[in-house]
């Protein structure tokens, strides 16, 4: 059934839900406020269950040969001191899906957007939204942009992100909720030593090593950030080389090489916790504007795909439109919800101050952290 739909965002989940509705033959508009749609150049990883969400929207084998595939879906763990804790893997499913796809935040959009533009999707770049209608089960929504045009639609999507503003003309004000961490990221050459994930565990703070191509490899630290202090732009790189420095082994060498401070990205790590409905009337939210979590699980993107994938296809045979985006928020809420929730626990396990439980927590996944990784991942095969 063609249904005309209007998505407001351009990134992870409004490209993949306009490529998954086109698809399905549906009419499809794109609005994007960034008039150059381009995304900030750091990398990202991607697990097998949003690497199932995009086979399905046909590009898997792009993504794959643009990023760096796992060889076994291994994650190496060290110490500070650069000494091995323990080694645990990540499941892939089938033959087919990897268990790991380290790739360029860039590189993903690139992908995204050529689909996008391969299946004749309507795109406006630099156009914003001044008001929105929801409609209601006999009439349709209608959305107005910032170049005075007006468009009627069979459902509006917001897929703009953290800071949604069609969640706040919907539901009104809520801002994200700060979790006292700030991630550091940082772009490197990649040495031929480094051919796997790898994540160092320290006291109070993490540095993550993930190769994302051939010859390109992404660092990520994080730290505990309490009051959401500011740092200027100018001062980023000094303050990665200074809050990591007790990192040695394969981290050391990566370190000293951060001397310009446009290598390096500094972002305070928000949740989104939008209560049930997702949904009023024929619009409803998306991926980061409806769920946003913080990394530590490597799951924001996959829930994203999968909120795309699920709507597309729960759209397709929909006789009643209000009634669908309200079941699909109730689908998908649980999982997103245990996503943040292990996300959550991921961040503060590796954020423990104390050096004495630091040293028990690094036994401890000695023993179980292979049985946390089977555990997360038996949930995340489940049906979407």
């Amino acid at each position: 059934m063609n249904r005309r739909v209007v998505i407001i965002g351009g990134g992870i989940a409004g490209s993949a839900l306009a490529i998954a509705l086109a698809r399905r033959g549906m009419t499809t508009t794109l609005i994007e406020r960034e008039a150059q749609w381009a995304p900030l150049s750091s990398g990202l990883f991607i697990y097998s269950n949003g690497l199932a969400a995009l086979d399905g929207l046909g590009v898997l084998d792009d993504i794959c040969a643009s990023g760096w595939v796992s060889p076994d879906g291994g994650n190496l763990y060290l110490a500070a001191d650069g000494k091995a804790i323990t080694r645990t893997l990540y499941p892939g499913i089938g033959d087919r899906i990897p268990a790991i796809v380290g790739m360029r935040r860039a590189e993903l959009h690139r992908i995204l957007a050529g689909a996008v533009a391969a299946l004749g999707v309507d795109v406006r770049l630099g156009t914003t939204v001044t008001a929105v209608e929801t409609g209601d089960a006999t009439r349709a929504a209608s959305v107005t942009l910032s170049d005075g045009s007006t468009m009627t639609c069979d459902v509006l999507v917001g897929a703009d992100g953290i800071r949604s503003q069609i969640r706040t003309l919907l539901f009104g004000a809520l801002e994200p909720t700060y979790t006292g961490f700030g991630v550091w990221r940082s772009m490197h050459k990649k040495p031929a030593s480094i051919d796997q994930k790898i994540m160092m565990m320290g006291v109070g703070i993490r540095l993550g090593i993930m190769p994302i191509s051939r010859d390109q490899l992404y660092m990520f630290g994080t730290t505990r950030e309490p009051g959401k202090p500011f740092y200027a732009r100018d001062t980023w790189a000094q303050e990665m080389r200074v809050k990591f420095a007790a990192f040695k082994g394969p981290a050391e060498a990566l370190l000293a090489e951060i001397t310009d401070a446009a290598q390096v990205f500094y972002t305070s790590v928000e949740e989104v916790h939008l209560p049930l409905p997702w949904s009023r009337g024929r619009a409803v939210l998306i991926g980061d504007a409806a769920h946003s979590s913080s990394p530590f699980m490597g799951q924001g993107g996959a829930m994203a795909l999968e909120d795309a994938i699920v709507l597309a296809d729960m759209l397709g045979d929909a006789s009643d439109i209000p009634a669908t985006l309200d079941a699909f928020g109730q689908r998908r809420f649980e999982r997103c919800k245990f996503v943040q929730d292990a996300s959550r626990r991921v961040g503060e396990a590796g954020a423990i101050e104390d050096a004495a439980a630091s040293q028990i927590r690094n036994t401890r996944m000695q023993a179980g952290a292979q049985k946390d990784v089977d555990d997360f991942y038996a949930r995340m095969a489940e049906p979407i």
